[in-house]
């Protein structure tokens, strides 16, 4: 049984709300004042709020007839009677609850008006799958994906350990960037799961747009996300520019793999590109830690 939960979790995507985090404490270390207390709770609220929308995801989608036995991808659990409705609801709540018990001590050190923007994050968490109008079902995923996986835990770890709005513009372009990226993990997943959504009448940008298309969009998001970024990298030793020609390679390779393959062969591709993206955040934070202050107009 506890294999089913891990399973629930799906610890492969996990990689996405730690590399926020990451990339967060990097734009703090380049300000010289990462601090590891706010840095971990941020990290454990992220990793739960993702949990806790991966529990919500199988219920909801169950509940909305999204989920049936023998769908391409990983196993969900309340779709195929590994895990009841009821337990997989109220796991949801329960670790919606646990986010929300560390966001609130994460206003020791940004203050009360963090609080609405604690709220919006874990309705994110249960928006995109359940309510009226759930986001994933509807081709809103991917811009969710990008603010609440990339603008928001980027920008907000760095304020909550500096104290302030320092050097905003190399914040915003590498939140945005790492939103792209995130973005790139739901089109895989999309990609897999495109006849059953088709099915089930969830409206996602693969479905909406097709295979191609947005393979392509997943190249270009990669792309992007390394070229906006170009003025820091202007303003970095020569050396640095080794962070994102390695991404770039990774991630042709991996968009080579994701336009030849289709169903279970892609499953893999799903916890590359979140890995590739973790690999990325963690190599900006240890570029901005040996490269020291840069100013960035």
């Amino acid at each position: 049984m506890i294999k089913k939960w891990i399973e629930a979790m799906r610890l492969r995507t996990l990689p996405v709300s730690v590399a926020g985090v990451v990339a967060g404490c990097g734009c703090a270390v380049w300000q010289g004042k990462f601090d590891m207390v706010p840095a971990l709770l941020c990290l454990l609220f992220a990793v739960s709020a993702q949990i806790a929308s991966n529990f919500g995801n199988e219920y909801y989608d169950f509940k909305n007839g999204m989920d049936r036995k023998g769908r391409e991808g990983f196993r969900r659990g309340v779709a195929e009677g590994d895990i009841s409705p009821k337990s997989m609801k109220y796991a949801t709540f329960i670790t919606l609850g646990i986010s929300a018990a560390i966001g609130c001590s994460l206003m020791l050190y940004g203050g009360l008006w963090l609080l609405p923007v604690g709220i919006a994050i874990l309705l994110f968490a249960l928006a995109y799958s359940a309510g009226p109008y759930p986001l994933s079902h509807h081709g809103l995923g991917d811009i969710a994906v990008v603010i609440f996986f990339g603008i928001v835990p980027v920008t907000f770890t760095c304020y909550l350990q500096t104290g302030g709005w320092y050097g905003f513009p190399v914040l915003l372009v590498t939140s945005v960037a790492i939103g792209l990226l995130a973005a790139n993990v739901l089109i895989v997943n999309n990609y897999r799961d495109k006849e059953d959504d088709e099915v089930a009448g969830k409206r996602t940008t693969v479905v909406i747009f097709g295979r191609k298309v947005m393979g392509y969009v997943y190249l270009f998001s990669g792309i992007f996300a390394m070229a906006i970024m170009t003025p820091l990298w202007l303003q970095l030793p020569v050396w640095a520019l080794l962070l994102p020609l390695t991404y770039l390679m990774m991630h042709g390779a991996t968009w080579r793999k994701l336009i030849s393959s289709r169903g279970a062969a892609l499953n893999p591709l799903l916890g590359r590109t979140a890995l590739n993206l973790l690999v990325f955040a963690v190599l900006l934070l240890a570029l901005f830690e040996v490269a020291g202050n840069v100013t960035f107009l």
